[in-house]
C-alpha cells in the first residue's frame, strides 16, 4: 500500500499523519469529558493538553533515535523532525507524558494521579491509529511465518507477521480494561493509572516475539521492546504491591 494519501505541489500527505492527526484529535475530547468526571476544568483540561501533545511527540522521537536507532538519527538529526515519516517509540512517547504530566501538576497544583488516571485512556486509543499508520508505513515489521494471513511488507523479503495489527488490536484490548476498571467502585486515586503500565507492559512483551524490527543483534533473546517491557513490568507490579496491595486483595475476594 502506497503511505501517500495525496500530494499538494512538494507536500506530501500520508496516511501516517492523517492517524497521528486523528489519534490526537479523537484523544481530546476524550480528555475533555474525562477531565469533567475528574472535576477538572476544561481550561486546565486545554492547558494540559498541550503539555501532554509536546512531551509525547518529543519523548516519541527522542525515545526512537535513543532506543532504537542512535547511529542513524545523530547522523542526520534533521530527521528527528519529520513525525510524518514514522518512527515513534511508543517508551519514549510513555517517559515524555509522564514528565509532561509532572511538570503541569507542579505548576498548577494538581495530583498527578488525577490527571494520570484519566490520559492513559485516550493515550492506550491513540496508540490503535499509530500502529495502524506503521502498518501502512511498513515499519515495525514481524518476523518471516508461514501463517495463513502473513503479509508482504514494502523492503522486506518473506511473509511476515502483521505485528501492526497485533499491537493495535492489543491496544484496543488495553483501552477497553481502562474503561472496565474504571467502573471498580471506590477505585483508589493512581490505580487505573498503574493498571495501563502492567496491562501493556505484560502484553506488549509477548507481542514483541513476533517483532524483526528493534532487536539488539542476534545473540541477544530478547528486543530493545522487550527490555523496556520488563523495567516498566516491574516498576508497576511494585507500585501496585505497596500502595494497592489492600484494595487488590479484598477486589479479588469480593
Amino acid at each position: 500500500m502506497n503511505p501517500i494519501l495525496f500530494t499538494i505541489g512538494p507536500f506530501e500527505i500520508r496516511y501516517y499523519g492523517i492517524l497521528f492527526a486523528l489519534a490526537f484529535f479523537i484523544g481530546y475530547f476524550i480528555l475533555r469529558k474525562l477531565g469533567r468526571g475528574a472535576k477538572i476544568s476544561e481550561d486546565l483540561i486545554d492547558t494540559y493538553f498541550i503539555y501532554i501533545f509536546l512531551g509525547i511527540v518529543i519523548g516519541a522521537r527522542l525515545g526512537e533515535a535513543i532506543f532504537y536507532d542512535p547511529a542513524y538519527y545523530f547522523s542526520n538529526p534533521i530527521e528527528i523532525l519529520k513525525t510524518w515519516h514514522g518512527g515513534l517509540s511508543s517508551h519514549g512517547a510513555f517517559i515524555g507524558g509522564i514528565l509532561a504530566t509532572m511538570l503541569f501538576c507542579r505548576k498548577y497544583k494538581v495530583s498527578f494521579y488525577r490527571i494520570a488516571d484519566i490520559i492513559v485512556i485516550p493515550v492506550a486509543l491513540g496508540s490503535v491509529f499509530i500502529r495502524l499508520g506503521n502498518f501502512i508505513n511498513s515499519e515495525i515489521v514481524g518476523r518471516v511465518t508461514d501463517v495463513p494471513w502473513a503479509m508482504e511488507f514494502r523492503g522486506y523479503e518473506g511473509l511476515r507477521h502483521p505485528v501492526q495489527i497485533y499491537e493495535a488490536i492489543m491496544n484496543f484490548a488495553v483501552f477497553c480494561s481502562l474503561f472496565a476498571i474504571r467502573r471498580i467502585r471506590k477505585i483508589p486515586e493512581g490505580f487505573v493509572f498503574w493498571s495501563f503500565v502492567f496491562i501493556y507492559s505484560f502484553l506488549r512483551f509477548f507481542i514483541e516475539f513476533f517483532k524483526e524490527y528493534e532487536t539488539l543483534g542476534p545473540e541477544y533473546v530478547l528486543t530493545i521492546g522487550q527490555y523496556l517491557c520488563i523495567a516498566f513490568l516491574a516498576v508497576s507490579a511494585y507500585a501496585i504491591a505497596r500502595k494497592y496491595r489492600r484494595f487488590v486483595i479484598n477486589l479479588i475476594s469480593s
